[in-house]
């Protein structure tokens, strides 16, 4: 496993878009082994075709996964710096956003984020990359306006995952200034409409109440890397760049006037939120 990492990060350190892509497709083939079940007996496949057409292989249990070596082995080495592949897939990100935006940049930003969601649900101890501002600020950068739309979109989804269960990092988000930064490109005139879909849907997102992760959220585990700024931070970005978040949970009350400072009538998305009850939450 750590040979076709080894490779993988190889592609994805170039700057060519078509090493790039093979480093992407390489990674996307190792977590399909890893998560997708086989079909192992012939009633097993000839049921799967029949329902699909061909014999396609499904997720795996939750249950079962956790019990697979191959998965507990490559779980064991996200803990390291060296194969961690969240931290390979951001530095791909700052690459790719320095390049600016065309249709070829573009496609391989979204192929990117799409990416790191799944490594980031797969190993959720990555998502405290995002505790430190220079990573957060690299997704809120892939939110400016000038972003093209798939790309916008798949950023907020991507933000979405790494604030799941982090109530750290969304600290961090807020400290960021990432609230003005969601708020402005759902005000923007030129934003498109799927994309303010997106921004809502996140909104409502950030007003649930909040859950820590249970599992290790320590920010410092992945500590040692010396990095650039990012693209906003160094021209100055809105005032994002104000300190690390601080430790705690919110309450929706609180999230709701935080917001208020950026949007109108807050109010109403607070309680259509109580009154759908989205995952189950409870509002007490």
């Amino acid at each position: 496993m750590e040979s076709l990492l080894s490779l993988s990060f190889d592609y994805l350190s170039s700057f060519d878009g078509v090493k790039i892509r093979k480093g992407l497709r390489q990674l996307e083939g190792l977590l399909a082994q890893l998560c997708l079940s086989r079909t192992t007996t012939p009633a097993e496949r000839r049921r799967s075709m029949a329902l699909d057409g061909a014999a396609k292989p499904g997720p795996k249990d939750l249950a079962s996964l956790s019990e697979d070596p191959a998965f507990r082995e490559f779980f064991k080495l996200q803990e390291g710096f060296e194969w961690n592949v969240a931290i390979r897939l951001i530095s791909c990100l700052e690459r790719l956003l320095g390049k600016g935006s065309n249709g070829q940049n573009d496609l391989l930003l979204v192929s990117t984020l799409d990416l790191l969601r799944g490594v980031l649900l797969i190993h959720p101890p990555s998502r405290s990359l995002f505790a430190r501002e220079i990573y957060m600020n690299l997704l809120l950068d892939l939110l400016d306006p000038s972003s093209c739309p798939a790309v916008q979109s798949s950023a907020v989804l991507t933000l979405v995952t790494a604030l799941l269960e982090q109530p750290s990092i969304t600290r961090c988000f807020e400290n960021l200034d990432g609230l003005l930064t969601v708020t402005s490109l759902f005000k923007n005139r030129g934003t498109s409409r799927e994309v303010k879909l997106k921004l809502v849907e996140f909104l409502y997102f950030y007003l649930m109440p909040e859950t820590p992760f249970a599992g290790r959220n320590d920010e410092n585990e992945r500590g040692g890397l010396q990095r650039s700024p990012s693209k906003a931070s160094k021209v100055g970005s809105g005032g994002r760049g104000k300190g690390e978040g601080e430790e705690g949970t919110r309450t929706t009350d609180e999230k709701q006037r935080l917001l208020g400072r950026y949007l109108n009538n807050v109010e109403d998305l607070v309680e259509d939120l109580k009154e759908t009850a989205p995952f189950g939450a409870s509002f007490g």
